[in-house]
């Protein structure tokens, strides 16, 4: 799995109704860490909330891991209430109406979770 950033410019871009929380990791000594750290590598965030219960959001497109039939991959990194929150479209879709619905790979999501904290590790983030 591949991690592409998407910086703020380009965000809207990359936006898609579809993603969900992976997984929150209720630690704020984490949610620190991981703050700090992507805002040295990274800069600035993806989007940013003018909210004490989300201050980032680090989006990334994701390469070479199949997300068939939807046509693009999305994950995503945050803060929510203290909590740090794994997030993404994998498994989902928007159907016609522009509505998500689940794909064949949603009961998949658990497996991608782990290759996304893998991906994640690659770039310097241990959680």
């Amino acid at each position: 799995m591949q991690l592409q950033f998407v910086p703020v410019d380009d965000f809207y871009f990359a936006l898609t109704l579809c993603v969900r929380t992976l997984e929150e990791i209720e630690d704020p000594a984490l949610v620190e860490r991981v703050r700090s750290h992507l805002s040295q590598t990274l800069g600035q965030p993806s989007t940013i909330a003018a909210a004490a219960q989300n201050t980032f959001n680090y989006v990334f497109q994701v390469l070479d891991y199949d997300n068939s039939p939807a046509p693009q991959l999305v994950a995503s990194v945050a803060d929510w209430q203290d909590k740090l929150r794994l997030s993404s479209d994998y498994g989902w879709m928007l159907n016609a109406d522009r509505k998500p619905i689940r794909t064949e790979r949603y009961p998949e999501r658990e497996q991608f979770t782990q290759g996304f904290k893998a991906a994640l590790a690659d770039l310097g983030l241990s959680l």
